[in-house]
C-alpha cells in the first residue's frame, strides 16, 4: 500500500498484536525436518491443482484506521470464482461501492498479494526459493502440527514472496496457518509501497485445507507518518465444479481479485457480512 501525499493529522497507536500462539514444544519430529517438508510441499502442489477446479466467495475489505481504530475509509470487493459455459475460470464482481480510502491506496502488488502470497501455498515447485527452519510442534485449536521460519532465499527484482512462520498439520502435512507478511517493502524514488503482517487460517473441506479467512491489523510506517489498516478476506462457499467440459484459466483471476478496484458504486445489494469481522478456528472436518 501506498501513502497519499497529504498530512496525517491523527497521532497512530502501535500496531496491535495478533492473538497469541500455543506452546511451542522444542522436540525432534519422527522424521527428518527435511523429508517433512518435501512431503508437504507434494501435498501443496496437489492442492494447488485441486482448488483450481473449485468455485468460491471471495470478500476483500481494507480499512484505514485513526488512533483508536475507527474506520475512516474502506475498500470492499465480493467476487465469486466461477466458470463460464466454456469451462474458463473468471470472476464475476457482485458487490463492489465506492472506494473511500483517503491516506492510503491499493497498489497492483497488494492486489497480487491479495491472490498469492495470503493465501499462501508453498509447493514443490516454489519450495527451492525458500529457507525453511524447523521450530517445533505446537498444537493450533486441536489439531498438533509442525511450525517452520519461511523466508525468501533471495529476493529478485519484480517478484513477490512471503516471510514468516506456518504451520503444517502433522498427519495431512498440509499447511493450516500462516503468520507472517509479503516481502519486500518497496521505498524508492517513485515512493513507497508497505505491506501489513497478516495471518490465514485454513479449514478442511473434502481432502484439502483450504484459505477460508485471512486477518491483517498493521501500523504502516511511512515517512510521511504512520498509517493504520486493516484487512479482512474471505473466502466462503468452496464447491467442485463439475461439468463435461474442458477448464481454462484466463488471465484475470488467480484465485483472487481482477487488476483495478472498481471506483462506482455497484447498484447490486451486498451479500451478507459478519459485522464483528470475528477470527475463526483452525477446523478440521
Amino acid at each position: 500500500m501506498t501513502a497519499k501525499n497529504f498530512a496525517y493529522l491523527v497521532l497512530i497507536l502501535l500496531a496491535g498484536s495478533f492473538p497469541g500462539f500455543a506452546q511451542l514444544r522444542e522436540e525432534q519430529p519422527p522424521i527428518p525436518a527435511e523429508e517433512i517438508i518435501r512431503k508437504f510441499a507434494e501435498k501443496e502442489k496437489e492442492f494447488r491443482i485441486a482448488r483450481g477446479n473449485y468455485t468460491y466467495r471471495q470478500d476483500v475489505r481494507v480499512q484505514e484506521l485513526n488512533a483508536n481504530d475507527r474506520v475512516m475509509g474502506e475498500y470492499q470487493m465480493v467476487s465469486d470464482i466461477v466458470f463460464d459455459p466454456s469451462g474458463k475460470r473468471t470472476e464475476k464482481i457482485v458487490f463492489a461501492p465506492a472506494n473511500t480510502l483517503k491516506g492510503i491506496q491499493l497498489t497492483p502488488q497488494d492486489l497480487q498479494d491479495i491472490r498469492e502470497i495470503q493465501p499462501f501455498v508453498l509447493t514443490s515447485d516454489d519450495i527451492n526459493k525458500y529457507k525453511l527452519k524447523y521450530r517445533g510442534k505446537e498444537m493450533l485449536d486441536d489439531i498438533d502440527c509442525y511450525s517452520f521460519d519461511v523466508e525468501p532465499k533471495v529476493i529478485e527484482k519484480g517478484q513477490r514472496y512471503f516471510q514468516g512462520q506456518i504451520w503444517v498439520d502433522d498427519k495431512d502435512l498440509q499447511i493450516v496457518k500462516t503468520y507472517g507478511k509479503a516481502v519486500p517493502d518497496i521505498r524508492g524514488k517513485e515512493g513507497e509501497n508497505l505491506f501489513p503482517r497478516f495471518e490465514t487460517y485454513r479449514e478442511q473441506i473434502d481432502q484439502y485445507w483450504f484459505p477460508t479467512y485471512t486477518k491483517a491489523v498493521d501500523t504502516l510506517q511511512f515517512t510521511s507518518g504512520a498509517k493504520r489498516i486493516r484487512q479482512i478476506i474471505k473466502y466462503e462457499n468452496y464447491k467442485k465444479f463439475e461439468a463435461d467440459v474442458k477448464l481454462t484459466f484466463g488471465n484475470a483471476v488467480d484465485g483472487g481479485p481482477v487488476d483495478q478496484p472498481p471506483t462506482a458504486p455497484s447498484d447490486r445489494k451486498a451479500p451478507a457480512l459478519d459485522p464483528k469481522l470475528n477470527e475463526p478456528k483452525t477446523k478440521k472436518k
